[in-house]
């Protein structure tokens, strides 16, 4: 079970096993197996739910990433894909570093941002992890619509997130407003209208 402090919560249960959960809160007070980091490109923290995941898990995941800099991507980690360190001394056990686009009118950015949530999620599924909370990627500094980005994101994440059976027990998106948290809702109310909450 997902912790967090937040005002509002939706739950929508697979037939699988899996719930995807929609919250308003601070992502770094969740207690997941993995929470997710909306990262830029260096890996070394940044503004918004990067630098507070920084802030708070402390000097452990900066050294992590460090790591992951100086074997795996020297030229920083690319758009769409995602790593794993450390959460430090967050709630979570592990933190799932993903580069969101920036948004723009090119035809690739929608494939790039739907790439966050699939790899992130391959990787959760490789790393044995059964709960996992993610951001409203790209959708702070990077500038990305929420009305467009949630459009394809909540599809493919209800979608991955049913199989294979038992994989994965929690998906949650926690977000930082009531009006992310109304646009997301919508969403899942639309991909799920049996299951009201």
């Amino acid at each position: 079970m997902l912790e967090a402090r937040h005002d509002e919560r939706r739950q929508y249960d697979h037939d699988r096993g899996c719930r995807l959960t929609l919250a308003q809160g601070d992502l770094t007070l969740v207690a997941a197996d993995a929470i997710v980091n909306a990262a830029n490109h260096s890996l070394l923290g940044g503004g918004g739910v990067d630098g507070a995941i920084h802030r708070r898990g402390g000097p452990e995941i900066l050294t992590e990433c460090k790591r992951i800099r100086a074997t795996q991507h020297p030229d920083g980690l690319p758009t769409g894909e995602a790593v794993i360190t450390t959460a430090g001394r967050l709630l979570a056990r592990h933190v799932i570093h993903t580069v969101g686009p920036v948004y723009s009118r090119k035809p690739e950015v929608p494939a790039l941002l739907a790439a966050c949530h699939t790899n992130s999620l391959a990787l959760a599924r490789r790393e044995g992890i059964r709960t996992i909370a993610f951001p409203a990627i790209s959708t702070g500094v990077y500038g990305y619509p929420v009305e467009l980005a949630r459009r394809g994101r909540a599809r493919r994440d209800d979608r991955r997130s049913r199989g294979p059976p038992g994989a994965l027990d929690e998906v949650q998106f926690v977000l930082f407003d009531a009006a992310t948290l109304a646009v997301f809702t919508r969403t899942l109310a639309a991909l799920r209208p049996d299951q009201p909450r």
